[in-house]
């Protein structure tokens, strides 16, 4: 006896009905119906893992060209300064999920040039450490980041902002930073512009618009020197897991000596990811609902199955079968053509996130079309990301909504009196 024997027969009966049965026009009519449905949630489950796991691909792409210029985690002396950093990267340390550890001094400017002017972020590091807790040296289009030795006046510029000042490596600009004005002195809130004038000696590009179109790296001796410091104003961390970052963070608040500032790249970067997020909640959403379009297509199917199924359903109400079992029938033919849709639409979506960095560049080949510049998205391929959990969650939902789809034509073919039934036949 094989395992489908086994069954109860509502599920035998509910198999036989999901096949097309006799070949009269309208069973064939209703298989057809079927499939359109079970073509409908396949395209919707794939679609849907798609396009999920494509903006997967964007976040990672983007949070890794990010991370390459920021820290996993920035510490902070609240006096502004930090003259023992050298003691706290060692307590640093101590936290085994610590990778590297390196000074910083941040200073907002003006950076000019032959009458433009651009805002920018300056950072002043060691050249010997930066690698510790960065992948700016390794991102070096012109220069090295050797260069910015103390005292050298030598600056390392992003290479959209290098572009918009229109300088090249050798090029001569001026730093502007604001400093309080002497009395009578005026300036603007008290405040007045001092130069400051720098070589650029290296160009960078991280891939990531926002640092290369406003960051700048100075040796950390001319930073403290702009910003009037004597030491440093913390220091950048690297983690061996970037993700584990708000946890090291409180721990290192509580093992770390000294009145100190934690800050991770999750709340850096926090209005970003929460966007991010959102889109992606409402991506679900609006995919989600091409998916219950097509299996609420699954009512009118059941519905003409019911119909056609009128005396046959009769039968077995007088045979003894309850409303509860005549239920349990539709509900188990519609069930299983949504698991069949899901699974089609999970395997093809699968195979298609995962396969994506072959399947767009054949499309653009085969039309001659590109579809991101990477002079404009700094991309030049869509990322894909497959994660299972959102393929398990789209799974459920789809057969989730097939299921509820089931509820009312199942209660309408329990409800149906057997003598009205067979009154015409």
């Amino acid at each position: 006896m094989s395992i489908i024997d086994k069954l109860p027969y509502e599920w035998l009966i509910g198999l036989r009905y999901t096949r097309a049965g006799k070949r009269s026009a309208r069973n064939s009519f209703i298989s057809f119906i079927s499939l359109i449905s079970v073509a409908g949630i396949s395209l919707g489950v794939a679609a849907l893992i798609v396009v999920l796991s494509v903006m997967n691909g964007f976040e990672r792409e983007v949070t890794q060209r990010m991370l390459s210029v920021l820290a996993h985690v920035e510490i902070f002396d609240a006096r502004g300064v930090m003259p023992n950093w050298q003691q706290s990267a060692r307590e640093a340390r101590v936290n085994p999920e610590v990778r590297g550890a390196a000074p910083f001094v941040e200073a907002q400017g003006m950076l000019v040039n032959e009458g433009e002017m651009k805002p920018a972020v300056i950072r002043g590091v060691l050249p010997e450490l930066e690698p510790q807790v960065s992948d700016v040296a390794k991102q070096m289009r012109q220069g090295s980041l050797d260069v910015l030795q103390p005292g050298s006046s030598n600056i390392v510029l992003g290479s959209a902002l290098a572009t918009a000042l229109g300088l090249s490596v050798g090029d001569r600009v001026t730093l502007l930073t604001a400093v309080p004005a002497a009395p009578g002195q005026g300036g603007v809130n008290g405040l007045l512009p001092r130069p400051h004038p720098f070589k650029v000696a290296g160009i960078f590009e991280a891939g990531h618009y926002q640092f290369d179109s406003s960051m700048a790296f100075v040796s950390l001796q001319d930073a403290e020197q702009v910003q009037g410091l004597p030491a440093p104003n913390g220091l950048r961390l690297r983690l061996a897991d970037m993700y584990a970052a708000p946890q090291v963070a409180h721990e290192l608040q509580q093992s770390m000596t000294g009145e100190l500032v934690m800050r991770d790249w999750s709340q850096v970067n926090r209005v970003w990811f929460a966007a991010v997020q959102s889109q992606k909640r409402m991506m679900f959403i609006i995919l989600a609902m091409i998916i219950a379009v097509a299996a609420f297509n699954l009512v009118s199917t059941l519905v003409m199955t019911v119909r056609d199924k009128q005396a046959e359903v009769a039968i077995l109400r007088t045979l003894g079968s309850s409303p509860r079992s005549i239920m349990q029938i539709f509900m188990v033919q519609g069930t299983l053509v949504g698991l069949l849709g899901t699974a089609i639409g999970i395997g093809l979506g699968v195979t298609v996130a995962l396969n994506v960095d072959v399947i767009v560049p054949f499309i653009e080949r085969l039309f001659g079309v590109h579809f991101l510049d990477k002079d404009i998205y700094f991309i030049g391929e869509i990322p894909s990301e497959l994660r299972w959990g959102d393929v398990t969650r789209i799974g459920g939902v789809a057969v989730l909504l097939a299921f509820v789809a089931t509820l009312y034509p199942s209660w309408s073919a329990a409800r149906q009196a057997p003598a009205d039934a067979l009154r015409y036949e």
